[in-house]
This record gives C-alpha cells, sequence and structure tokens, in this order.
C-alpha cells in the first residue's frame, strides 16, 4: 500500500471520512504516495485537497472539472465602491457573444473547438471576485508581481465546465472509477480541458474589466488545482490541491474572509503540492440547513468584511456561506508551519459574484 502523509496541524479540521479515502486511495494498484493538504475534505469517492503519485492514470482522481483553477488579474478602476460595482458584473452565467470585446485577449483557437458554456463562471465554489490587496507580507515578492497594498484585482476561480465533465464521463462509460488503458489519448484531451479552464478565466476576466470600465490585464497567477502531470515517468494527479514547486499560487479564503497569495515551495513528500482554498468543513445539505436556521438572506449578501456579494441563487447563498467552510488562516499556518509556503500578501473581498441576480439585472 502507498504512504499516506496529512499536512494539518492536530488542531484543524480534517474529517476522518476524508483521511479514510486517503487510505483507500492508497490501496489502489500502482499507487505510490499520497499526500492530504491542511484542506482536505471528503469528496465522491476520493478525496478532496490531495495529490496522489502512481504508475497508472486514475482520470477519476482528477475529476470531471479538469483545468479548474485560479488566476488573478490586476484592475485599475477609478473609485471602488462596492455596491455601484456589484450592479455593474455582467451576467457570467451565459456564454459569451461573438461580438463582445472580450475576444480581443483570445489568443489561437478554442482548445477542443468546445465553445458551449466559454465565458462563464459555472457553479458550487466557482467564483469570479474583485478584490483589494490588504497586507504585505513580503513587499519584495509582491513588487516582483506590480503588487502593493491597496491596489485592487480580479480573482476567477473556474474550470473547463462542461469539457472536463465530457472527457470522464466517456472514461468512467467504459472502465469506471479504474485506470485509463490509453494514457496518451486521455492526456492529449486532459491537456485541451486545461487550456479551456485557463482560456475561460481569461475571457471571464475581461468581460468583467470591460463591465467596470477598465481595460483587461495579463495574469500575474494561472495556477491549476485538478489535473494530472506526467513526472519522472510517474503519474502525479492532483485534486484539490495546486502545484507548489516554485509557483506563485492564490489560495481562496471565502467571500467573507481574506484569501492568501503565496510563493509555494512544497517538496516530494507533499507531492510538490499545497491546498486550493479554504476547505470545506460541512456539506453542503449541512451548510443548508444550519444557515437557513441561523442566517437571512440580507446577512449573506453583504459579508463580515463589509463585502457584497451576487448571488441570484439562494439555495447556493446558504450552500456556500463562510460559516461552511474551515479557517483560512489555520490552512495558511498549516501550509507555513510544514515549509510548504510563504505568504506573500492578503486580499479581501469587496465583491463576489457566484451567480446572476436577475431579479435586478436580467442584462448579459
Amino acid at each position: 500500500m502507498a504512504t499516506v502523509t496529512v499536512f494539518a496541524s492536530p488542531s484543524s479540521w480534517i474529517e476522518s471520512d476524508a483521511v479514510a479515502q486517503c487510505h483507500q486511495v492508497a490501496a489502489f494498484d500502482g499507487m505510490l504516495h499520497v499526500a492530504g493538504m491542511p484542506d482536505l475534505h471528503p469528496g465522491k469517492g476520493a478525496p478532496i485537497g490531495a495529490a496522489m503519485t502512481s504508475t497508472v492514470l486514475y482520470p477519476f482522481l482528477v475529476g470531471s472539472d479538469i483545468g479548474c483553477g485560479i488566476a488573478v488579474y490586476p484592475i485599475r478602476l477609478k473609485r471602488a465602491v462596492p455596491e455601484k460595482l456589484a450592479a455593474r458584473f455582467p451576467d457570467l452565467d451565459h456564454p459569451i457573444e461573438a461580438s463582445d470585446p472580450a475576444w480581443a485577449v483570445a489568443d489561437g483557437e478554442v482548445p477542443a473547438g468546445f465553445s458551449e458554456g466559454l465565458g462563464t463562471v459555472g457553479r458550487g465554489n466557482h467564483f469570479v471576485e474583485l478584490a483589494r490587496v490588504d497586507t504585505v507580507f513580503e513587499p519584495g515578492h509582491a513588487s516582483r508581481l506590480a503588487l502593493d497594498a491597496g491596489d485592487l484585482v480580479l480573482i476567477v476561480h473556474s474550470g473547463s465546465r462542461g469539457l472536463g465533465e465530457r472527457i470522464l464521463r466517456a472514461h468512467t462509460e467504459a472502465h469506471g472509477a479504474g485506470p485509463t488503458p490509453d494514457p496518451a489519448g486521455y492526456l492529449a484531451a486532459h491537456d485541451a480541458a486545461v487550456r479551456w479552464g485557463s482560456l475561460n478565466r481569461r475571457l471571464m476576466a475581461a468581460r468583467v474589466a470591460h463591465a467596470l470600465g477598465a481595460e483587461p490585464t495579463e495574469p500575474i497567477v494561472d495556477v491549476c488545482h485538478n489535473l494530472v502531470e506526467v513526472r519522472d515517468g510517474v503519474y502525479l494527479h492532483r485534486k484539490g490541491a495546486a502545484p507548489g514547486d516554485g509557483r506563485d499560487v492564490l489560495i481562496a479564503g471565502t467571500r467573507g474572509t481574506r484569501s492568501y497569495l503565496v510563493a509555494a515551495h512544497a517538496g516530494p513528500e507533499a507531492n510538490l503540492s499545497v491546498a486550493h482554498g479554504a476547505g470545506r468543513k460541512m456539506s453542503r445539505s449541512d451548510a443548508l440547513r444550519r444557515g437557513r436556521a441561523k442566517h437571512t438572506v440580507g446577512e449573506l449578501r453583504r459579508t463580515p468584511v463589509g463585502s457584497l456579494v451576487v448571488c441570484g441563487d439562494r439555495q447556493l447563498l446558504f450552500e456556500e456561506a463562510p460559516t461552511a467552510y474551515k479557517r483560512i488562516e489555520q490552512v495558511i499556518a498549516d501550509l507555513t508551519d510544514h515549509g510548504l509556503a510563504t505568504p506573500i500578501a492578503t486580499t479581501v473581498p469587496l465583491v463576489t459574484y457566484k451567480t446572476a441576480d436577475h431579479p435586478k439585472r436580467g442584462r448579459r
């Protein structure tokens, strides 16, 4: 059986079911090592917040949202008044139109020729957020990224939408949760989905920038956390774990807390990976039940840090409440204590877009 290491302190919130899933995966044929991140939580048959090495390729361990990741784009605005800016966010539930000026940021053909859902954010924990750089811990590193306290950024968290789902379905219908008999074929489709996810984030950032009266910019961070890499003949699967080998990574908090930009420097024991976010501590059903008992919709639309949430789906508003997630400060502390990452700066949300608030703004 493969080895399992969970990079979390005894005081961290790690469900026993998530650890059990790590050990279940460790028993798969060809598995070498499973590294659980401090945002580890149970998934549908496999842990989320884990990096897993194996001599065989398991598409199931990457999941359906191949290429999901988080990108950060600087944005310049004259004034950042959340109430005014929230009303100007475009409807990112609808695909980008052919005439949209955001297309100017696209370079080349759409990967896999898959245009369905392009320029949309999706559901679940995906979001587009206008945030302000708050505390800077490493001024030298931040300056190399051209960031300073008070600067504004767009943070985009989304993936390959229906393309990744189509790729996984084609595998599972024939092979279930087992390994692929055609690694090269899967990797070709997988790599296209990773490129698609990056293009999707870029288009959404451009759509929002234009809507807010700003010019689109190049990303200073764009890191995928659902993917598989081939390293020295070994398959490194990441499910909700970001590449941590010398990359700058935005580790998302919640819509009501800060997020952390970190310099990642994880070693082989962590499978060269770091956490991708705060990680859920409640299931969606629990968050919905508890949230309805404790909060009103109005309370969830304005967060404890004073930011606004654009979300026309009331159920999603409760499912994604900040209280449904672990404390991001503990996740970052665990990464730091284990020598996996160094915090560079924090960002604090101003407006977080989840899904269009159609009663108020039904436009595209």
